[in-house]
């Protein structure tokens, strides 16, 4: 699948990259915790959670279409479908829109699950199709009531952390398992509150995150952006992003001035997708535990 996965970029005429794993910058994400490094006389360093810095930095190089098969690293949950070291494809493809980096993503997909049909869901749809909630007009108060009524496990934490852990929580536990049961869904038009590194746009009466992720059989496969480009707006987010990480008992992380300096080069329009390669590996073997597809899981890594 390594060697399917390979041909698939090379018939598009999209070149492989290898940016590093290891650096002194880190990416800076609320929800993302990185596992650090450290060696003589040196300050802390990170594993990267992503090659999406270093890509970004040679698209704003001029390189052109690139795609990266990477081992990355999350200092995260290990369960039947997290690993702290997993298989990533990233690839990022110039002046495409998010409707055309959807059909390519689930092009993809298909390599590895077969020739299933795809649908888009709004993401605003389908949370008033499950819940009967208007997400933007409900209040903090409404949503955590709802997460009470339906006996959805809850954490100390999570008015703290205001409206989009709610939404998260609801979706996670009541909305996901039921999506792609019998074909891909794409999940898109995220709050614009939940944009992380992609582009915002009107989309109906609602300004949205250019966004979308990829389910099948209530399984997350993929998560893709039309990019940012605003270094201005990029900065913020990550200054925002560590308050929050502040507020939630985390440690700051150092800002990617490299990455930063990128955008302001010119990072050129384009699209990008992240896709799990081993979670595509666990529904094409049929497994129901990521460790299954490992040559080690991390039990005996």
């Amino acid at each position: 699948m390594l060697k399917a996965s390979r041909n698939f970029f090379d018939q598009r005429n999209v070149l492989e990259v290898d940016c590093p794993i290891l650096s002194p910058r880190a990416s800076v994400d609320a929800h993302i915790d990185l596992i650090s490094a450290h060696y003589p006389g040196k300050t802390p360093c990170y594993m990267h959670s992503s090659p999406e810095y270093g890509m970004k930095r040679l698209m704003a190089e001029g390189i052109g279409d690139i795609y990266q098969i990477s081992h990355v690293f999350r200092d995260d949950e290990i369960s039947a479908k997290h690993n702290p070291e997993f298989t990533m494809v990233e690839w990022y493809r110039l002046d495409y829109d998010l409707e055309e980096m959807i059909d390519e993503t689930v092009q993809f997909i298909r390599l590895f699950v077969g020739n299933l049909p795809y649908s888009i869901v709004n993401y605003r749809d389908i949370i008033l199709e499950k819940t009967g909630i208007d997400y933007l007009k409900a209040s903090e108060k409404e949503l955590f009531n709802y997460i009470k009524r339906n006996n959805i496990a809850w954490y100390s934490s999570i008015l703290e952390e205001g409206k989009d852990a709610l939404l998260n929580l609801i979706l996670g536990s009541l909305i996901e398992p039921q999506l792609g049961i019998d074909r891909l869904c794409v999940l898109a038009y995220y709050p614009a509150s939940q944009a992380a590194l992609a582009s915002k746009r009107w989309h109906g009466d609602e300004c949205v995150a250019e966004r979308f992720e990829v389910y099948f059989q209530g399984v997350e496969l993929a998560n893709g952006y039309h990019e940012l480009t605003d270094a201005k707006e990029q900065r913020e987010r990550f200054e925002e992003a560590n308050i929050i990480r502040v507020a939630l008992g985390k440690n700051q992380l150092p800002v990617d001035e490299n990455f930063l300096q990128a955008l302001e080069k010119g990072l050129p329009d384009c699209c990008g997708v992240a896709i799990g390669f081993d979670r595509l590996l666990m529904l094409r073997q049929k497994q129901s535990n990521i460790s299954e597809v490992l040559p080690w899981g991390w039990e005996k890594a």
